[in-house]
C-alpha cells in the first residue's frame, strides 16, 4: 500500500511538470492563452452559480459549475496547445507523420513509404476509411509520388478506397492543423477484418524503410557509397 502511494505521489509531480511545460510552450506562441482559459472558467462558473441563485440551489449548482468550468478550461487549453504545437511543427520535415501518429484509435500509420531526392515524402495511414496517402513537400513534385503510390495501393488492396492529401496552405491542400480533422471526417466503409486484411497485404508488400538495403554489422572505415547506390 505504501509503495502504491509513493508511486502515485511521484507520478503527480511529473504530470504537473508536463502541464507546466505545455503551458509555457503554448504561451510563447499564444500569449493570451492564460487569459482565455481563465475567462472561460470564470464565465462558466458564474453562469451556473447565477442559475443556482435563481432556482434556490446555489450550492449544488455552484459545485456543478465548478466541475464544468474546470472541464471547459481543460478542453480550451488542450485545443489551443494543440494549435500552438501544430504552428511550431508546420513547415518542418515529418510534421505530417507526427500528426498521423496521433489521429486516434483504429488507424495504422506508416511514415515515409515514398521519398525523392528533394525530401518530398508520402506517408500512409490505414483505417476504416480505407487507405490515406498524405504527402508533404513541393506540390508539383509530390504529385508524381502520390500517383505512383496510388497505383501500388490499387494493385495490392483492391477492396480499400485510396484517398490522397497534400499538406499545405495553398488552394486544394489541407493545412497541418486540420489534417487530423480531415482524416476523422472521411466516410468509414471498411469493417475491422477488412482493415486487418488490408494492413497485412501492405505489410507484405513492404515500404521504403523495410526495403532499403542496409549492410549487416558496422560499416568499415573508409567505405564510401558508390554512385549506383549499391554497396560493394
Amino acid at each position: 500500500m505504501a509503495r502504491k502511494d509513493t508511486a502515485e505521489n511521484s507520478a503527480n509531480p511529473g504530470r504537473l511538470k508536463q502541464i507546466a511545460l505545455t503551458y509555457k510552450m503554448t504561451r510563447r506562441v499564444d500569449p493570451k492563452v492564460g487569459l482565455v482559459v481563465a475567462g472561460v472558467g470564470i464565465v462558466t462558473f458564474g453562469v451556473f452559480l447565477a442559475i443556482g441563485f435563481l432556482i434556490g440551489h446555489p450550492i449544488y449548482l455552484g459545485i456543478l459549475g465548478f466541475l464544468l468550468a474546470f472541464l471547459a478550461m481543460a478542453i480550451v487549453f488542450g485545443r489551443r496547445a494543440e494549435r500552438a504545437a501544430f504552428g511550431q511543427m508546420e513547415g518542418q520535415p515529418g510534421a505530417a507523420a507526427a500528426v498521423l501518429q496521433n489521429v486516434g484509435r483504429g488507424w495504422t500509420t506508416t511514415p515515409a513509404i515514398a521519398m525523392n531526392r528533394s525530401q518530398d515524402v508520402v506517408h500512409r495511414a490505414v483505417g476504416r476509411a480505407g487507405i490515406v496517402l498524405v504527402a508533404e513537400g513541393n506540390p508539383n513534385r509530390v504529385k508524381t509520388l502520390l500517383a505512383a503510390e496510388k497505383k501500388k495501393m490499387a494493385r495490392v488492396a483492391v477492396d480499400a478506397p485510396v484517398h490522397d492529401i497534400i499538406v499545405g496552405n495553398d488552394e486544394g491542400q489541407v493545412p497541418l492543423k486540420k489534417l487530423r480533422t480531415t482524416m476523422t471526417k472521411l466516410p468509414r466503409v471498411l469493417t475491422g477484418p477488412q482493415v486487418t486484411q488490408t494492413n497485412d497485404r501492405l505489410r507484405a508488400m513492404g515500404d521504403l524503410m523495410s526495403n532499403m538495403p542496409l549492410p549487416k554489422g558496422p560499416m568499415p572505415k573508409g567505405m564510401r557509397m558508390p554512385r549506383g547506390g549499391k554497396m560493394r
